[in-house]
Formats: C-alpha cells, structure tokens, sequence
C-alpha cells in the first residue's frame, strides 16, 4: 500500500457542521493569502471580507431571502463543510434546496458564492432569490490596532443587480451582487440598496445556478478597480473555483518540496501509517500557511498573521508566531529573519506584537517575549545556519543598538530587572501574562523555568561566538536559578504556586506552568516530580480529543469563559506542547496514547484559537468544538500557534536534536507508535537528511 505523502485540499475537508439559528458555532473563514473572509450562519451570507489596508470590519452581508423572506427565519438548518480552498454549505427550505460553494479567487481583492438551487417540489414554481446587501467599506489612515477590523458607514447605491457601497469619505468602494455563472447581467426586481432580487421560473426537480460576487478597492480609480475585478470574476465563475483549489493544492505541495519557488525552504514529507500522526502533522503545516499574507500594502513584504477572519487582522503577535518557531525556520527562514530584525528594532517590552501595514507596534507587553524571542532566534540558527546573522545590529527606537548575539544575551538576563528578593522574576498581572485567569500572575514557574533555558541557549550562542567565558557563566547562573523556579512546586501534587507581592503563594493548576517546565527543564527534575506532573497532566488536564487549559479543581476556574487559558477548552498549542512536555519528563505513553483523540479534533479546518473540552459543549463528530467569537469567548476561528503540532512530531516523537552546528540526531519515541515510519527530505542548514527511527542519513 502506498502510504499518503503530500496533502492535497481534499485532505482537509472538515466534517459536515450542521449550523442552526444561534448554536455554538464559529463559522469557517477564508483566504487567498490577499483577501480574508468568513462565511456567516445562512447558506449564502458573507463577512468580515477584509483586504488590508480595505477593511469592512466584521459586516455581514449576502444574507439569503427566498420568496421575498429572510432565509433564516425558517429556522432550517445549514450543512457547512470546509476546505481549504471553499466553503461549501446547504439547506432545504420550502422546497428549495439550496446550495452553495463560497471562494477567495486567486489574487482577487474579494469573494465569489456559487449558488445553485434546485426545486423539489412535483410542479413547476417561481424561485424568487435574493440578497440583502450591507456596506460598511473604509480604508482608514490611521494603523488596525484594535481587534476588529475599521469600519464606517456607507451610502449604498443601486447599479442594476450591483450594489456601491462607499463611505463619507470617499476612501473605499465594495461593489456586490448577483450574477450569472457566465457572467451575465441578472434582471434586479428589488431596486432597493437593501436587497437584490432576482426571479426564475423553475421546472419541477430542475435546478437552477448564479452568483453572488463582493470585491472591495481604495485609491484614485477605486470604482475602476473594483469593477475590473468584478468582471473577472463574473465571467467565468466555475473557473474561479476551480482555480482556488489549483493554488491551494500547488501550495500545499510547495510546502513539502525542497527548491520550491513559493518558500524559501520546505518541511520534511513524513511517511507513517499512523494516520492520528499524519492527520495532526499536515494540521499544523496547514494551519501555518493559512496565515501567510502576500499582500503589496504590506512594509514588510510576506508575513504570517495571528488570528483570522474575524480579529486582530494586520497583526503577528511574538508568542503566537515563536510557537510555530520551527515551521518557519524550515519552510520561510527569510521572511523569518526579517520578522525577527524587525522586532528587534523595536521596543518588545513595550507590545505584543506588530502590524504590517505600518511596522508599528501592537498592543501590551507580553511577559513571554524575551523567551518568545530567544526560541525565535536559536531555531532559525540551528535549523538555517545562518551564524553571521548574530552579527546583524539592530537599533530600538531608545537608541540602543546591539547586535543579535547581544540581543539574545539581552534578552536571557532580561528577567534581572524583575527580580524579587526571592530571586524569582515577577511577570506582572493578568494582561501581560494569560488575560483570563486571575491567579496565574508575578512569579510565575513557567516563565522563570524558561530563563533557565534562555540562559543555557545564550550560553549555547555565545560559545559558538568564542565567548566561552560568557557561557560559563550563563551556564553557572541557569544552573542556581533551577531551585529557586523548583520552589514554587506544590509537593506531591504535579502543579505549582504563583507567588505573589505579599510572598503568598497561590497554587495554580495550570497548563502552560505544564508544559513550559516541561519542555525547558524536565531534566533537571527529579523522576518522582516528573511523575506527578505528569499524573496531574492525565487526571486533571487531559480530555479523550482535547484538553482543559486549567484545572477545574482550580479556585480560579470560576473566573472566567474564555475557553483558551480556562477550565472549558484550550488553546491550540496547548495541547502539542503538552505532550510535547509529556515526552520530555519520560511519559511517552501519556501523549501516545493520546494522538488519536487530538487527530479528531483535526475536523473542524485549521485549529482554532481555542476548543471547547468536551464537558462544556458537545464535540462535533468527536472532535473537540471550536469556541465562538461572540462574547463571553471572543475567539477567533483559527490561530496561526498550529506549527506547535509539527513540533510535537519532529522533535518530539520522531526527537530530532538538531545542534547550532547543523549536527542532527533522532531520540524519540516513534519506534513505540509506528517502527517504520520515516521523514524524508529534512534539510538543516543547506543538507538534505532522512529520518528512520533514531538512525539519521545524510544524502
């Protein structure tokens, strides 16, 4: 048997999400890498279509009338399957049967819905088929620093079956409405800037098909442009579908291609008969280039956005882009080391993160960042090789330049200025940290854990810089700081306490003091600690498909419903770098036996920016539900965190040890999951390696 190699969009067909009137259900979104949308709860209604630096906000629009009422009023409903490429959705009402295929074209500033009705009744009947239209376009001057995306008023105005829309300012134009699959004009009966109708004479078990189109333009010749792209679209709208998927399979294929022309690197093609492994590594590979933006408003030329469709658009935030610190090293180093210069010559204890369409900052500082940082830089070295970039200065807006080596350094002894008598760093309150749970604040064992680490890859960095005397006293420093990080373990029980101003310390059952420890300094633990942690992991955090972010034996859990960082979900990196911590304390079978849950949740399209576990809602087909966006959740239908699942299989799993000098060693626990699997065309810092359990081959 041929074992699957490359995924192709068919692959990652979601499973069918039946969406009725105001389930909990966040709706999938879309992109071309320009444009992003997301498809709304009826069969055919668009929003959030954002093309920086266009933006709608989140306005919904395309809403379907049937028969001169509001589709949803029937209460039917909606089948909704997600690819890659499309969207896909279906109901039946009043004996219509209504399906629709929803696109990002190729390059194009919008979005395209292929409508195709069929009448199921035993008699000829008149369809009347419309959609209500909404406009609130604008391209702002001023950076996207809020969640939403800008949005202003418009005056809509009646263009035969099209509909303007256009602000006060005259700064943008949307253009929308319905067509015919080939292009041609449809006869509007509706007249009204609310609504553009259209009516058929439908034989009996006949169907019948037409377009809804939505492109949005700025600049001088707006309306030009945006009728330009109208039009391309409209002639020839099966084409446009059709070339959606072409570009997303070509893209998926790039990713696992050495010498491809879209990256500049590629990741390792993994052959397993494990389908659980296979379905979470194309997940996570997946789940990176959904938020790769090849956008010309961009000053940074390509980036990789955080969240999408709905929030937070323009913006790559450091945590979120240092947990899949691996997959952009392997697959993008350039537009890496561009972001990473970047952030340097800002101020990271001032923001969490950047926007694109100025370079600005973004935001609070996060106490992650100078970990978040450290990962960012000793991943793209060791995996690139890259070595005179520690030679590259960089200046922050105070004035100070340093070179990377110096930054990293920096960064490693950052946690100096927020030292306590107790020796630890206190990480401040709630917003820095993890924003929804109360408890988890000051000194914290995650972040101080992850200083000990910061120390020994300095220390690492610099020994390859000849400044062995520097290294041995990072070392030496890692070294005293572990029993300081270790006191703030709960004996016997497998979590830790925060202490807080006062020296009172609360203990908080948290994940991420989980896995962060875990993965940062699990050696330098002793083995009957490694097993509690672990056991706490099992008893208390771990679901069959998901995961719990916090204990809800923890006093905390009443705080708050934000499913990321709360008793009722996780966020998605969460759980790979749970078992990724699993594995490091000497629990293999903890996160083994566990992949195949994990990979059910994989049905849903990318990860989302959080799960609920499966004790607050109910899973769809056994995986994990993504949580909504509406208040009290506010999350977002997927996060750009999923490299943190190809983390999890390459150098977890498979254990790829790959030193700053390019040395690759294999000592993981895939010979327990599948003996004959292998990774294929690995390539670190310019040589080609396959993987077959611990024994590494170079080419």
């Amino acid at each position: 048997m041929t074992l699957p190699t490359v995924p192709t969009v068919e692959d990652f067909a979601s499973t069918v999400v039946v969406d009725r009137f105001d389930d909990m259900i966040n709706p999938p979104g879309l992109t071309n890498h320009l444009a992003t949308a997301q498809v709304d709860h009826d069969v055919l209604a668009v929003r959030s279509l954002n093309v920086p630096p266009v933006s709608h906000g989140d306005c919904i629009t395309g809403q379907l009338y049937l028969g001169g009422r509001l589709a949803r009023s029937y209460g039917q409903a909606v089948e909704v399957q997600w690819r890659p490429d499309r969207v896909v959705r279906r109901t039946t009402i009043d004996g219509w049967r209504v399906e629709t295929t929803t696109v990002c074209p190729p390059g194009e500033p919008g979005v395209v819905v292929h409508v195709e009705v069929t009448n199921t009744a035993e008699r000829a009947r008149e369809l009347r088929l419309g959609a209500w239209i909404d406009s609130t376009v604008t391209r702002s001057a001023s950076p996207w620093l809020s969640a939403p995306p800008p949005s202003a008023p418009n005056r809509v105005e009646v263009d035969g079956a099209r509909r303007v829309g256009r602000p006060a300012d005259g700064s943008a134009l949307s253009l929308q409405g319905l067509v015919g699959v080939g292009g041609e004009d449809l006869a509007d009966v509706a007249g009204d800037p609310r609504l553009v109708e259209v009516r058929r004479e439908v034989a009996a078990g006949a169907s019948t098909e037409l377009a809804y189109v939505h492109v949005v333009a700025s600049g001088e010749d707006a309306e030009g442009v945006a009728r330009a792209a109208y039009e391309r679209i409209a002639a020839d709208v099966p084409a446009a579908l059709a070339a959606s998927r072409e570009a997303w399979d070509a893209s998926l294929a790039a990713m696992f291609t050495p010498g491809n022309a879209e990256f500049g690197g590629s990741l390792p093609v993994l052959e397993t008969a494990n389908e659980a492994l296979r379905t979470l590594y194309w997940w996570g590979a997946m789940g990176v280039l959904w938020f790769r933006r090849d956008n010309p408003a961009s000053v940074l030329g390509r980036t990789y956005d955080t969240l999408m469709p709905r929030y937070w658009q323009t913006t790559t935030f450091i945590w979120d882009y240092s947990l899949s610190s691996m997959v952009h090293a392997l697959l993008d180093p350039a537009v890496m080391r561009r972001q990473i210069e970047h952030w340097v010559g800002l101020d990271i204890e001032e923001h969490f993160g950047t926007e694109w369409l100025t370079g600005g900052p973004v935001g609070n500082w996060y106490s992650v960042n100078h970990y978040a940082m450290t990962r960012l830089v000793h991943d793209y070295l060791r995996l690139h090789g890259d070595h005179a970039f520690l030679d590259a200065e960089a200046t922050t807006p105070s004035g100070q330049t340093r070179t990377m080596g110096d930054s990293v350094r920096y960064w490693a002894r950052a946690w100096h200025r927020l030292r306590t008598s107790s020796g630890l760093a206190d990480y401040g309150e709630i917003d820095n940290l993890l924003e929804c749970v109360s408890t988890y604040v000051h000194e914290v064992a995650s972040l101080n854990a992850a200083n000990v680490w910061c120390l020994r890859t300095a220390a690492e960095i610099s020994e390859r810089q000849g400044l062995d005397d520097v290294a041995s006293g990072m070392r030496a420093e890692a070294d005293a700081l572990v029993p300081l990080v270790n006191a703030l373990y709960v004996p016997g029980t497998g979590y830790f306490a925060a202490r807080q101003p006062d020296g009172r310390l609360v203990e908080t059952r948290h994940c991420y003091d989980f896995s962060t420890v875990g993965t940062t300094i699990a050696a330098d633990l002793p083995a009957e600690q490694r097993a509690e942690m672990v056991r706490f992991f099992v008893e208390e955090l771990r679901s069959p498909s998901w995961m719990r972010a916090l204990s809800p034996h923890d006093l905390d859990a009443g705080y708050s419903l934000r499913a990321d960082h709360q008793w009722n979900g996780a966020y998605p990196a969460w759980p790979a770098d749970s078992a990724r911590a699993a594995i490091a304390l000497g629990h293999p079978g903890a996160a083994l036996e566990w992949l195949e849950g994990l990979a059910r949740t994989a049905n849903q399209g990318p990860p989302g920016q959080a799960h609920f576990v499966e004790e607050a809602v109910d899973p769809i087909d056994g995986g994990a539900r993504k949580a909504p966006p509406q208040l009290p959740y506010i999350l977002d239908w997927s996060c750009s965190s999923a490299g943190a699942w190809c983390e999890l299989v390459l150098g977890s799993v498979f254990g790829l040890e790959i030193g700053l000098d390019g040395e690759v060693r294999a000592n993981g626990c895939i010979a327990d999951l599948d003996p004959d699997a292998r990774l294929t065309g690995l390539v670190v810092q310019g040589r080609t390696y396959d993987v077959v359990g611990t024994e590494v081959t170079a080419r």
